[in-house]
């Protein structure tokens, strides 16, 4: 008779820190039969995992599958055999859904951790998980011979390479303009190669040979939600005035020659460096002219003044964020209670209230979530949604003002800074010519 095979997997840790043994481990997973496979003989086998002696509990479940008598049908069962006796199990897209939510649950409820099995947002793998884990004991215990040596360790968090390289991309997304900016950022921040191909894009790191698809990476790598950041960046970018083109609006930075000579660069990189350098110390010096900014403690001041303007209106910036998403959240959880608290009216005088339950579980879930939300925030009165639309609105255009001015601030900044820089290492270059002349 052809059987089922199912795995649920216990981290070690979670589950000596939440008293999970042996045997309630074997409980949970004879429940999970009993309430997911009904009419289907079952055999249930408890272990700790002896493939890589991490010591994690596995639970095996082993499913017949004829069904040996007639059960209630489920939200989750589509077809008769799904239900009637003598019928085979099948693994229908939406009873894998519904195995995915169970399993979630069941973890939640014993407060046991669980890889987000319905999330693709941020794709994290099986191997990538364990090797996180790991790294983190090792890191662990390195960091304790360290203070008991009397050290201060460096590191406290360890990071796989999947989880950098997702925050120099999201780093360099938050500000790129277009795809050709945002592939230039990468390259010239983090050595990071993007590539398209067949409409799919892939991500090559610094000391890698093998491309990384955005897929294993998560949505927001991929070339739909990438190209939509870029356009939303696009929209939320003041209105800047054009500048005539004999006037730079961007500061390239000069290149440190010699440390780059001593890092194993050629002659030919020697050349284009000192054309480089000579290019960007003529836009440095035509933006301090334009600026008035020759003096160099003027040019500390206008530093230091935008400094502060850009500080003060990046944090005007995020309470009105912060003050939208909160405004958004309410209008969310008020219009869920709205939409199913009749429902969960319904289920309080249903006559079975527990088949009731299961043929609307995501409904009352909802509601339950918003109802605690609104408890939690002590809000009785559900507010108006045009009262909500409208402070909201207010709230945007609020921010549209500040962060043309965090905008411009930010610009300026970062050219002065570029043009100090600049200045600083164009005459520590020419202090190096003369003094090998010499």
């Amino acid at each position: 008779m052809k059987t089922h095979h199912y795995i649920i997997s216990f981290d070690p840790r979670d589950a000596a820190d939440n008293g999970l043994t042996m045997e309630k481990a074997q409980a949970l997973g004879l429940n999970f039969c009993k309430e997911n496979f009904p009419g289907h003989p079952a055999i249930v086998c408890t272990h700790p995992d002896g493939h890589n002696h991490s010591g994690n509990i596995h639970v095996h479940i082993v499913i017949g599958s004829v069904r040996t008598r007639e059960v209630e049908r489920k939200p989750y069962m589509q077809k008769p055999r799904d239900w009637r006796e003598g019928m085979k199990h099948s693994s229908t897209a939406m009873t894998m859904r519904h195995l995915r939510v169970a399993v979630m649950e069941m973890c939640q409820d014993a407060k046991l951790y669980q890889i987000d099995l319905l999330s693709s947002k941020k794709r994290v793998s099986e191997r990538e998980y364990w090797m996180k884990r790991r790294g983190q004991m090792k890191l662990d215990r390195e960091n304790a011979a360290l203070l008991a040596a009397g050290q201060q360790p460096t590191q406290t968090k360890f990071e796989t390479a999947k989880e950098i390289l997702r925050k120099q991309i999201s780093d360099v997304l938050n500000v790129a303009m277009s795809f050709e900016d945002f592939s230039d950022r990468l390259l010239q921040q983090y050595g990071i190669t993007v590539k398209e191909s067949r409409g799919q894009l892939s991500y090559l790191p610094a000391g890698r040979k093998k491309f990384i698809r955005a897929h294993s990476l998560g949505d927001k790598f991929e070339k739909e939600l990438v190209l939509a950041a870029l356009a939303q960046n696009i929209r939320l970018a003041p209105t800047i005035q054009p500048i005539a083109t004999d006037k730079p609006d961007k500061i390239q930075k000069l290149v440190d020659i010699q440390a780059k000579l001593k890092q194993g660069k050629g002659i030919g990189y020697e050349r284009w460096a000192k054309k480089h350098n000579l290019k960007a110390m003529a836009q440095t010096l035509i933006l301090l002219q334009e600026k008035g900014l020759l003096n160099e403690d003027a040019l500390d001041q206008r530093i230091t003044e935008l400094d502060t303007k850009f500080h003060d209106s990046l944090a005007v910036v995020k309470d009105l964020e912060t003050r939208m998403a909160n405004n958004q959240t309410l209008r969310r959880y008020a219009a869920s209670y709205k939409q199913y608290r009749p429902l969960a009216q319904k289920r309080n005088a249903a006559k079975s209230p527990a088949t009731f339950e299961e043929q609307h579980r995501a409904e009352l879930t909802a509601y339950r979530t918003a109802a605690a939300y609104l408890k939690a925030n002590n809000i009785t009165k559900l507010p108006s949604p045009n009262k909500l639309e409208a402070e909201y609105c207010a709230l945007a255009s609020e921010k549209a003002q500040f962060y043309e001015q965090y905008k411009e601030a930010k610009i300026e900044l970062l050219k002065l800074k570029d043009a100090k820089q600049n200045v600083a290492l164009f005459f520590r270059e020419d202090e190096r010519t003369q003094h090998h002349e010499r």
